[in-house]
């Protein structure tokens, strides 16, 4: 029997932009999390198994018992220095307040912590992904970065700002030599597709 996929980006703006959408956010985040070898679903996203229960139920029910096996005491590990503030960040952002806003913000804050390009710790197959859930639950921070700044940087830049702290070493980003380093390109492959090469090659 062939396993559902999470619905094609496009497709699911389309036909139903309430529910679908969101269902595709979360497919893929919940894919590449319950891939991961080390860390437990709350550790990975940094959710604890009640909140995960709820987005589940509502948005990606082929996982739900998956996190209803979760131990009730696991936790979801502890914050990086800088966690917390991006995630007050984000919130503060938010389009409506809504549960999936505070989702998203624990797990983009937790997922910026890793070494890929953000669009691909979260699961989604190009950056074009990562940037629907802005326009959708952040539009107010696609305003601030008209630029397309990449978003990892974006988001410590604001945080530097914020404490008055100077990040960059140009005064603007039309002298500086690292330009490319904030705004080019983020080409790659997905995490799920490097994942399947290197079984691979490793058989």
């Amino acid at each position: 029997m062939t396993e559902p996929v999470a619905p094609n980006a496009a497709d699911a703006c389309r036909h139903d932009p309430d529910t679908a959408v969101d269902r595709m956010i979360f497919g893929r985040i919940l894919e590449v999390a319950a891939a991961d070898p080390v860390r437990s679903l709350p550790q990975a996203l940094a959710l604890d198994k009640a909140a995960l229960a709820v987005l589940t139920a509502r948005h990606a029910p082929r996982h739900a018992a998956a996190v209803a096996a979760l131990p009730d005491d696991g936790g979801h590990g502890e914050d990086a220095i800088e966690e917390a503030d991006l995630r007050a960040f984000l919130v503060e952002h938010g389009a409506r307040g809504a549960d999936e806003e505070h989702w998203l913000a624990a797990i983009l804050a937790r997922r910026s912590l890793e070494p890929n390009h953000l669009w691909q710790d979260m699961g989604f197959h190009d950056r074009d992904e990562l940037n629907i859930v802005f326009r959708r639950h952040f539009p107010a921070l696609v305003a601030l970065n008209a630029a397309d700044m990449k978003w990892k940087k974006f988001f410590y830049r604001q945080l530097c700002e914020r404490e008055g702290l100077m990040l960059c070493k140009s005064p603007n980003c039309e002298v500086c030599d690292d330009v490319e380093v904030c705004f080019g390109e983020e080409s790659g492959d997905p995490l799920a597709t490097l994942s399947r090469l290197a079984r691979g090659s490793g058989a």
